[in-house]
C-alpha cells in the first residue's frame, strides 16, 4: 500500500505564512524603542552644547523681551550620579559576587536554595519600594537626605542582578578546570579565587555593567533618598544631584530652557544605557566565539 505524500505546497506556504508573522511582530515590537529614541533624540540633541556638561545649575533669567535665558548645565548631576552609582557599585560587587559564588560551588545547600529564591524576589521587587525601605531605615534615622542613602538603595537593586549573572557564568567553568586544581592539592578558597573566577572574569564583568546599567536610569529610589542638588557636591552624607532627578525636576517647571535641560539629561540617559547594554551584547557575543 502507498501512501499519500504529504502536501508541500500547503507545508510551504504555512511556513512563509509564519516567517510573515514572526517577521510583523519582531518589527512592530521595534517600532516604540525606535519611537522612544528618535523623540529623545530630536528633542534633546538641542541642548547638548559645552555649557550642558560644564556648568552646573543657574537660576533662569528672565530678559527685558520676556525670554528666558540660560538654565546653565548639568554638571553637578554628572558628578553625582557619578558618585552615587559609583559608590553603590563598590558596595553591591562583593556582595554579589561572593552570592554567586557561594550559589554556584554549593547548589544543593538548603541556605543556597533560600538565598537563590530570595535573590529572585529581589530582583523583581519594584525600585519605588527599595527607595521607602531605604528612607524608613536611613533617612528617617538620620534625619538627613544624603547620596549615601542612595548608594545603598541602588546597591540593593544591582545585588540581584550582579549575583543571578555571575552564578550562571560560573557554572560554565569547565569542571576539569576544578578537577585539575584538585588534583594538584588546592584547597576550595585558592581553587575558587585563581581558577574560577578568572576563568569567568570577563562574565562577571558583563553582569556587572548590565547592574550599572540598571541603577544609572533610576529615580525613585533618588527621589526618597538622595532628595537632589543645586550645587556641585562631594558631601556624601549631603543631598547631591543625579542625572535622573533632574530630568524629573526640569520637567515639571515652567521654564522652556529647563525643559530643554530635561530632555538634554533624557538624551544623556539614554545614550549611556544603550552603549553599555551593546557593550554587553558585543562582549557576550566575542566571548561566546
Amino acid at each position: 500500500m502507498i501512501t499519500q505524500a504529504p502536501n508541500y505546497r500547503r507545508r510551504k506556504l504555512a511556513d512563509q505564512l509564519m516567517r510573515g508573522l514572526t517577521i510583523g511582530a519582531t518589527l512592530l515590537a521595534l517600532v516604540p524603542l525606535f519611537l522612544i529614541l528618535g523623540y529623545v533624540l530630536v528633542r534633546g540633541a538641542s541642548a547638548l552644547n559645552l555649557a550642558f556638561f560644564t556648568q552646573a545649575y543657574e537660576p533662569p533669567v528672565v530678559e527685558l523681551n520676556g525670554a528666558v535665558g540660560n538654565a546653565g548645565g548639568v554638571l553637578h548631576g554628572i558628578i553625582g550620579s557619578l558618585m552615587i552609582v559609583g559608590i553603590a557599585l563598590l558596595m553591591a560587587l562583593p556582595i554579589g559576587i561572593l552570592a554567586a559564588v557561594f550559589l554556584s560551588e554549593y547548589p544543593s545547600n538548603s541556605i543556597a536554595t533560600v538565598v537563590r529564591f530570595c535573590t529572585d524576589v529581589l530582583s523583581a521587587a519594584p525600585s519605588i519600594v527599595i527607595g521607602v525601605v531605604a528612607y524608613v531605615l536611613i533617612v528617617q534615622r538620620t534625619h538627613q537626605f544624603s547620596a549615601l542613602a542612595g548608594s545603598v538603595a541602588l546597591a540593593v537593586l544591582m545585588i540581584p542582578v550582579i549575583t543571578r549573572t555571575t552564578e550562571e557564568i560560573l557554572k560554565l567553568v569547565p569542571s576539569t578546570m576544578r578537577e585539575a586544581a584538585v588534583a594538584l592539592g588546592a584547597p576550595k578558597w585558592w581553587l575558587t579565587l585563581t581558577v574560577i573566577l578568572p576563568t569567568a572574569l570577563s562574565g562577571i564583568v558583563t553582569g556587572v555593567l548590565l547592574a550599572f546599567a540598571r541603577a544609572t536610569g533610576e529615580t525613585a529610589p533618588l527621589l526618597l533618598t538622595v532628595l537632589g542638588n543645586n550645587n556641585v557636591s562631594f558631601k556624601l552624607l549631603e543631598p547631591m544631584a543625579a542625572l535622573p532627578l533632574l530630568t524629573y525636576k526640569y520637567t515639571d517647571t515652567p521654564f522652556p530652557a529647563q525643559n530643554t535641560l530635561a530632555w538634554g539629561t533624557a538624551l544623556v540617559l539614554t545614550l549611556l544605557v544603550l552603549t553599555v547594554n551593546i557593550t554587553v551584547r558585543w562582549a557576550t557575543r566575542r566571548r561566546m566565539k
